[in-house]
Parts: C-alpha cells; structure tokens; sequence
C-alpha cells in the first residue's frame, strides 16, 4: 500500500476575501498542497504561521492592519522554515527590491494568471528566488542604472518604515492609530513624518498630506 502523500501547507494573507478563495481554489486543485490557514492582517497572520507551520506563506504587501514588509521580516527572523512568496494586485515594481531585501523570496502580480501562481509558490518552495521576466528585468535595470537623485521616483527615498507611515497617512489614517498598528510611538510617528517632509522637500503638514493622498490613489490606479 503506497504511503499518503504529504501535502506542502500554505498560508493565504490578504485583506480581500475574493482573492484568498481565488488562491484557496487554485491551490485545492494540486495534489500536493493544501491551504491550511488565512489571515487578513500581519498579526493575525503571526498567530495563524505559529499555529500551522506552514512551508510557504502567500501573502499582499497592503493588509487590513499591520505592515507587509514587517511581517515578511518576522516571519524570516520566527519561521525561517516559512518561504514567502508576495503577491500584489498590480505591476508595482517600486516595491520588488524592498521585499527581497526584506527577505521575500518571491514576487509575483495576480494578473500573471493562474500557472504562474502555482509555478511561484513550487519555485520558493523549492528554495529558489521567483519573479516574472518582466520582474527580473526591472531590477536588474534597478540595480545597474543610475544612482542619485533622478534615480527612481521621489519616494524611493523613504525607509520602509517612512513608506509604511506615509501610506498610512495618504489613507486618512490618524497618527495615534498609524502608532499602534505600527507598534511604535505616536513620538515616533511625528519624527518619521518630518523626515518625510525633509525627503520629499514638503514644507507642512497640509503638503504632506495632499502628496501622500495622491500617491496612495495612484498605486491604487496601477
């Protein structure tokens, strides 16, 4: 009698409860994988992988609270059995070095369609780094192009941390609930926000505010 087959488990992490059942299909159709939990914010997400040891997590950068990048942070430095694997609504290569620098070890759009979903979560699995052609590109041209202040949009400026406030801020967010789902001081906040205004040559708050709104609304239309 063979012996059953053991499945590799996989943790969803998504604030859109459309695309979780969307991966959540693809993903029952293999025969060797199996989504064993979900999550739609970074904390939760912690409690799920601490509950389920899962062998890849699939998870968006923008959650419902919490920051994609920290949790790809914690998750290497808690579950270093865990691969992760992003996956964003849209081309946003802006964010492709700082996931891997984060220590993703895969990128993936989910227009790419459903075999390249699959193929991306087998590649981390797999213990390979996963991007599209189109990804691989893009940073190489990252990598080798200029460096300085015309390199890359304004913004690139931020640390991970300034961006994680900034979009917080373009959402409408208040800064005692950006502090908190950020785990860090409303002091805090208001330091990163001036370095923000400073990066991004801002003058006010009221400047601070119309630039981060537009830059929300425009990662949004992507």
């Amino acid at each position: 009698m063979f012996a059953s087959l053991v499945k590799k488990r996989v943790v969803l992490v998504d604030d859109h409860p459309l695309i979780r059942q969307g991966v959540r299909m693809l993903v029952s159709q293999e025969a060797d994988m199996e989504i064993c939990g979900e999550a739609s914010g970074a904390y939760e997400a912690l409690q799920v992988i601490q509950q389920t040891q899962p062998d890849v997590v699939v998870a968006d950068l923008r959650l419902a609270e919490g920051s994609g990048l920290d949790l790809i942070r914690d998750v290497r430095e808690r579950f270093p059995q865990a691969s992760v694997l992003v996956l964003l609504m849209r081309d946003e290569g802006f964010f492709v070095e700082r996931v891997l620098r984060a220590g993703a070890r895969g990128y993936i759009t989910k227009d790419e369609g459903p075999a390249r979903v699959i193929e991306g979560i087998r590649r981390v699995l797999a213990g390979e780094i996963y991007v599209s052609q189109k990804m691989a590109t893009r940073l190489m041209s990252q990598i080798a192009g200029p460096r300085g202040a015309d390199a890359g949009p304004a913004e690139s400026k931020l640390t991970d941390r300034e961006l994680a406030v900034f979009e917080q801020i373009g959402r409408g967010v208040p800064a005692r609930e950006i502090a908190d789902a950020l785990h860090i001081s409303v002091k805090t906040v208001e330091s990163h926000r001036e370095h923000i205004k400073e990066k991004l040559g801002l003058d006010n708050a009221a400047e601070l505010l119309k630039h981060a709104i537009e830059w929300v609304g425009n990662q949004r239309e992507r």
